[in-house]
């Protein structure tokens, strides 16, 4: 069951950079995709000795996550940010499954420092739906390369962090593209690592916020005209008296 760390990180973030170490898993390696976020060629003189590191000029995380799902030659491929610590145990268990199940993307789940969830997660092995797995991070995601790559899925480069305008969303988007092609897509129950609280995920403070979450819900369902309304009715609903007042509700569901 060969895997890949694809780290995914800026210029100015490498040096703090901790891989896991490997000694018990020959056939695992680690991958790393750096990005100056100028026009410029990074420096990669700060990586840590002894991994595979690859430079890109330009900005938007999604272009070099896409890089790692390109230059990755093992089956599996975790991504991961600079700031992750990964669950060697469980992250086998989770391939194991995929292997069993024949499964494209497994989204696990992630603790925070205080060992706390980081979220509201189903207790259950879960199907994915586009109704069900908005609130996907990046580095709680597995996939089988060998499924996703003959059908040339990657993330949709349009958004992510360091695009202006929609700046999230990325990892939903690009479970719904797995779904769109027929692909077995889960959530299971299983902790893969440890990242901080705080994450761009989790705003929802301005005007800006709302707005990019609501273009997201038009991508996620290209070509239906009432689906995107409906999924950001469902979606919002949750948040009304907590992130959202109901007047930015309605703004959220007609783009406003």
């Amino acid at each position: 069951m060969s895997l890949t760390f694809g780290y995914s990180t800026l210029e100015s973030r490498l040096a703090q950079l901790k891989p896991p170490v490997l000694d018990q898993h020959p056939d695992w390696k680690v991958l790393v995709t750096v990005q100056s976020g100028s026009a410029s060629e990074p420096n990669l003189s700060a990586a840590p000795k002894g991994l595979e590191v690859y430079g890109f000029s330009g900005a938007g995380v999604t272009k070099i996550r896409n890089q790692a799902i390109k230059l990755a030659k093992t089956k599996y491929l975790i991504f991961a940010d600079d700031d992750v610590t990964f669950d060697l145990v469980n992250i086998a268990k989770a391939i194991e499954y995929m292997q069993l199940n024949n499964t494209a993307l497994l989204l696990g789940q992630t603790k925070d420092e205080a060992n706390q969830l980081r979220k509201n997660y189903p207790t259950k092995i879960t199907k994915l739906t586009k109704f069900n797995s908005a609130k996907a991070a990046t580095y709680e995601m597995i996939v089988d390369l060998e499924q996703i790559k003959p059908k040339s899925i990657f993330f949709d480069e349009n958004f992510g962090a360091g695009v202006a305008k929609t700046y999230l969303g990325d990892e939903y988007i690009f479970i719904c593209d797995l779904l769109d092609a027929n692909l077995n897509c889960v959530f299971y129950p299983i902790t893969l690592a440890i990242h901080p609280k705080d994450s761009s995920g989790s705003k929802w403070g301005s005007n800006e916020d709302r707005v990019a979450r609501a273009l997201v819900f038009d991508r996620a369902f290209k070509g239906n005209f009432s689906l995107p309304y409906l999924a950001r009715i469902g979606f919002g609903i949750k948040k009304i008296g907590k992130e959202l007042t109901f007047v930015n509700f309605l703004k959220f569901v007609f783009k406003r």
